[in-house]
């Protein structure tokens, strides 16, 4: 009778083991290729844990991934674009770079890199069929890289050769009036944003905008109801919507996984003075720009008449006159990703606090940010909390009643350890609270050499990721979803929508630091009050 009970026990035990062995296996899952699930690969037993690892994903409401790349159209035009170009500064060149262009300078650096990765990934890069035809840039050192960079198109490159270069405008009017542009590319500073989109669709052309969609509220409203009253199309340029966790992130919400979330935390953490947009500067001498090589007049646009600053041409986004600070530059980002999944849209309301603590450098921002948003018929609260004067990654985490779910450049899934949908498994030992039961990444690769900026903009999702073992940069998915949208009327993920969700929730953040004070938004009015 005790042989029996401990063959029972032994039994009892091996079954215990295995379906904790089921659990860890759930604790790293990378998304591959189609974005499929990737076992473990215990030969002995892969074929019994597959079927385990299927019923128990079944059994938490977990589907198999789907491919979040944009679909190859199956017929219709695959007309050639001609795009242009407003604004050529450094995310430009990046934009371009997905698009199929590369700039002399880094193709240069590309071609003397031994390993010849970074060449080869570009190479492989699909290409759009685009051609870039007009640039506009008030700056002529960064005009001439644009235009190099317009030259060097993937099929020019491929085939050892250049391309005829793109024309100049001295005017993003003049560019506008082009008939030999179909569609624009916005990458100026934020307080052109909302003319240029108005005046580029009444043009009849198609805008791709970089955020922050606008500066004001009014902005809003009005380029709102220009896309809204066109046939055109829009996107504005938060690539993360291209990242494959954030498709699964979005599910395991709908499919109820993290039960009811009550609180949303997301972070932006830097420690550098490029970083706090100290970006005049190179080896502590100004960098290269002056009232003859740059147009102030036309810089400054309608914002207050200055005189020529480097500082303010290098460093707009530190004065209120030109952007949203912190918010519009970071915490977009955080929006993005969090209404993304949600889509809970507007807050209904803010509140702001913070400071100029350590670059008292003359800047309107602050350098310390909190806000805190509302959303009371969802019973949710949204926490942000950003500083210029430390690195310490702190993620992005949603907090549901059964789990919680941390994401940036890849997704933890942690059960709470008083939930009651995993109430039995945490019992049973199948679950421990104090690790992530489910584990996703979209394998960056990010490297040893990788630049702090990049490696922080690599936790957040916002790189690249890797299809079929290739690295494919997201922006380069995120414009050929704009590029497909023009050709064949699919949609958009960053249309007017959600980009005019995410302007009025910024510009509240602004509105509530500035007048120390809570703001709503009046969902009957559409202000914020």
């Amino acid at each position: 009778m005790g042989d029996n009970n401990n063959i029972e026990n032994r039994r009892g035990a091996d079954y215990a083991n295995g379906r904790r062995t089921v659990l860890k296996a759930l604790a790293s899952v990378p998304v591959f290729a189609a974005f499929g699930y990737q076992w473990s690969r215990e030969t002995a037993h892969r074929e019994k844990q597959r079927q385990a690892r299927a019923g128990l994903l079944k059994e938490l409401g977990i589907e198999e991934p789907q491919p979040a790349v944009p679909a190859q159209s199956s017929g219709g035009s695959h007309d050639h674009i001609h795009l242009g170009v407003i604004g050529c500064g450094e995310r430009a060149l990046r934009v371009l770079r997905a698009a199929g262009f590369i700039w002399d300078e880094k193709l240069c650096d590309w071609q003397s890199d031994k390993s010849g990765n970074s060449l080869r990934n570009w190479l492989a890069q699909e290409d759009l069929n685009v051609s870039v035809t007009g640039i506009c840039e008030v700056f002529d050192q960064r005009a001439e890289v644009a235009l190099g960079q317009s030259r060097n198109s993937l099929k020019a490159v491929r085939n050892g050769r250049q391309d005829k270069p793109a024309r100049r405008y001295r005017h993003y009017r003049e560019l506008l009036e082009s008939s030999d542009i179909d569609a624009i590319i916005i990458a100026t500073p934020d307080h052109h944003h909302a003319r240029m989109t108005i005046e580029a669709m009444q043009a009849g052309k198609h805008v791709y905008c970089e955020k922050s969609l606008t500066r004001t509220e009014e902005e809003a409203h009005q380029v709102y109801e220009t896309v809204k009253n066109s046939n055109l199309v829009f996107q504005l340029g938060h690539q993360i919507r291209q990242n494959p966790i954030y498709t699964q992130a979005r599910q395991l919400v709908r499919n109820g996984v993290l039960g009811h979330i009550s609180l949303v935390e997301c972070t932006s953490n830097r420690n550098s003075p490029h970083g706090a947009w100290v970006r005049h500067l190179k080896n502590g001498k100004p960098c290269p720009g002056s009232p003859q090589t740059i147009a102030w007049e036309q810089w400054l646009g309608d914002r207050p008449r200055v005189p020529f600053s480097i500082d303010r041409y290098y460093n707009w986004t530190k004065y209120w006159d030109y952007a949203n600070g912190l918010a519009g530059q970071l915490f977009s980002h955080e929006f993005d990703a969090v209404n993304g999944i949600l889509g809970y849209g507007i807050p209904h309301s803010c509140m702001a606090s913070g400071g100029t603590y350590h670059y008292r450098d003359g800047r309107d921002i602050p350098d310390v940010l909190q806000l805190v948003y509302e959303y009371p018929d969802r019973g949710m609260s949204l926490l942000y909390s950003a500083t210029l004067m430390n690195s310490r990654q702190r993620g992005r985490v949603f907090m549901g009643s059964d789990a919680s779910m941390e994401i940036g450049g890849d997704l933890r899934l942690t059960a709470d350890s008083r939930s009651e949908k995993y109430a039995l498994r945490l019992k049973e030992g199948e679950i421990n609270p104090e690790e992530p039961f489910l584990h996703l990444t979209s394998n960056s690769g990010i490297d040893g050499v990788t630049s702090a900026t990049a490696r922080y903009y690599a936790g957040r999702g916002l790189t690249d990721i890797v299809i079929d073992g290739k690295k494919v940069d997201v922006t380069h998915l995120h414009i050929k979803e704009w590029f497909n949208a023009i050709r064949y009327g699919t949609p958009v993920s960053c249309g007017i929508e959600v980009s005019y969700q995410e302007a009025i929730t910024v510009i509240m953040s602004t509105r509530s630091y500035r007048e120390q004070r809570m703001v709503r938004w009046d969902v009957a009015k559409r202000k914020i009050v």
